[in-house]
């Protein structure tokens, strides 16, 4: 099972792709993914985190508070402000700037570590850097959210707040909670929950994608040209800055990786539950593909 697992957590770049070709070439494959499921997924994400988390990777900050301290400020700096300027840059259409913002202010999710893993980077200072940014974005990515999107569209910051809590800080304690007090039953989940990650952050994008498939093919390539400048931004910016911050190598890429990915299921939701508009968490969903992809190329070049 431990073998399978891995496979199919490494196989996830393309597991993804998969599931977004398939909703585009045909959409009721994917589109029956909606609704409350949405949020149910993205809350099993997180209480798979949560379960691999132990309070010493919190005390991590204790050893290392300067690597992760650079990285929680490039997570919530650079990436924020790289998707509101890119999304003046490129014109885009207020709900798909909107929809920029809000991933470019999510926290790094556990795609970040599985690269991180399959790059032989540090992994938990990478599990820290998501836990410690994870539970940062309960207040950050609304805040972030609502400073930087001026007047594309009004924002419900009581809701952004509620929504946040709900999906990412509930789950993140429950799973703490049983690995405290469970840990026989948590070491017989855990094996499971990368690949769970895999299929639902698969199923919520492309499910997204599928929904919107006629806009994307219609409007999406400047959408698509500004997320792929995001994400390669992300992690060229977040490598030459620790870089030159501590002039180690390992930390350098495995902040690379947490800055350069998203919690883009997170940012789904976050659209989904907060916007009237459904086309917000079109740049989310198409954001979890690309970064997944580059992280996969990111890993080919890291080995080396």
């Amino acid at each position: 099972m431990v073998s399978l697992s891995e496979k199919i957590t490494g196989a996830f770049p393309w597991i993804v792709s998969s599931c977004v070709m398939a909703g585009i070439l045909y959409p009721p494959l994917m589109t029956w993914f909606q609704g409350p499921l949405l949020p149910l997924g993205l809350g099993l994400i997180m209480l798979g985190m949560g379960l691999t988390l132990k309070m010493e990777d919190f005390l991590h900050v204790i050893h290392y508070p300067k690597w992760i301290g650079l990285g929680l400020v490039l997570q919530f700096t650079v990436m924020p402000l790289l998707g509101w300027g890119l999304a003046k840059l490129f014109q885009l259409p207020p709900f798909f700037a909107m929809g920029m913002i809000l991933v470019a202010s999510c926290p790094g999710g556990t795609a970040s570590n599985v690269i991180a893993y399959l790059a032989r980077a540090n992994v938990a200072l990478s599990v820290s850097m998501t836990a410690f940014s994870t539970l940062g974005a309960v207040v950050m990515t609304p805040f972030l959210t609502l400073q930087l999107s001026g007047s594309y569209l009004d924002v419900s910051a009581l809701g952004l707040v509620y929504s946040t809590v709900k999906v990412v800080f509930l789950p993140v304690a429950l799973g703490l909670v049983m690995n405290r007090y469970l840990p026989k039953l948590t070491q017989k989940l855990i094996p499971f929950s990368p690949p769970l990650a895999a299929v639902l952050i698969s199923l919520i994008v492309a499910s997204i994608v599928a929904q919107g498939k006629d806009i994307i093919l219609n409007s999406g390539f400047q959408l698509l040209l500004a997320l792929l400048c995001l994400h390669v931004l992300g992690f060229v910016l977040g490598f030459l800055i620790s870089w030159m911050a501590f002039k180690k190598w390992e930390v350098a890429k495995t902040i690379s990786i947490e800055v350069g990915m998203q919690n883009s299921g997170l940012g789904v939701v976050l659209a989904r539950e907060n916007f009237t508009s459904p086309q917000v968490a079109i740049p989310a969903a198409l954001s979890s593909l690309i970064h997944s992809l580059l992280g996969g190329l990111f890993v080919g070049l890291f080995k080396k």
